[in-house]
């Protein structure tokens, strides 16, 4: 099990603050959605010249030219780029293909997406490397969790890692790692603490066990 940190409310010299504290207890850091659009893909290059130890994934969630997107993020430095499960099979089957081109990897985000466990089925059989359940900002806001999401998915799929995200902290950690993902995804349950530092340990140590 692995643990990727997710930046959502950062610019580039702030991303770089947070990931100095924590990048001993993380695997993956996820430019996020809201970075991509403030501060474009030299947010991605950036952290990756900054950190080049670490994966970095890049939450385009592309809803279309999945080749194309996928092209750009890769020369940027991404080493996964994220593409919603809502979209075409042409967008998915088009990311995959350039990730495999560029030696990267695609991670399916399941936002929105009403049948889980169909269009999961549907979904690794194209190739993708991971699928995330995710219960957007929106959706947390309604008390929605991803458990169910997670087991769904987790019936149906052969091929893919499956990942987990969405309000993610200390307290509520230990279900989800009970849930057993492949890929654990935090933000503020790290970024808006206090000490980062010790979140991120503590969490990584959970993981790790798992």
């Amino acid at each position: 099990m692995e643990l990727q940190l997710a930046l959502d409310l950062v610019n580039i010299s702030e991303a770089k603050e947070v990931v100095a504290e924590v990048a001993e207890f993380i695997d993956i850091v996820e430019i996020g959605t809201p970075v991509v659009i403030n501060e474009g893909l030299h947010a991605v290059k950036a952290i990756k010249e900054a950190f080049p130890h670490l994966r970095v994934l890049a939450d385009l969630k592309i809803m279309d030219a999945g080749g194309y997107e996928v092209m750009k993020a890769s020369e940027a430095g991404a080493d996964i780029i994220t593409v919603l499960g809502v979209s075409d099979d042409s967008t998915i089957k088009g990311a995959v293909a350039e990730a495999l081109k560029q030696g990267k990897q695609v991670m399916v985000d399941m936002i929105n997406v009403k049948d889980i466990e169909g269009r999961a089925r549907e979904i690794d059989a194209f190739g993708v490397d991971y699928i995330c359940v995710h219960s957007g900002y929106d959706h947390q806001a309604e008390g929605k969790n991803s458990f169910e999401e997670l087991a769904a998915i987790k019936r149906v799929v052969k091929n893919a890692k499956t990942a987990v995200a969405g309000g993610i902290k200390l307290e509520t950690l230990p279900e989800v790692i009970q849930a057993n993902p492949d890929l654990v995804i935090v933000g503020g349950g790290i970024t808006g603490q206090s000490d980062k530092k010790a979140a991120a340990a503590q969490m990584q140590q959970w993981v790790k066990q798992a």
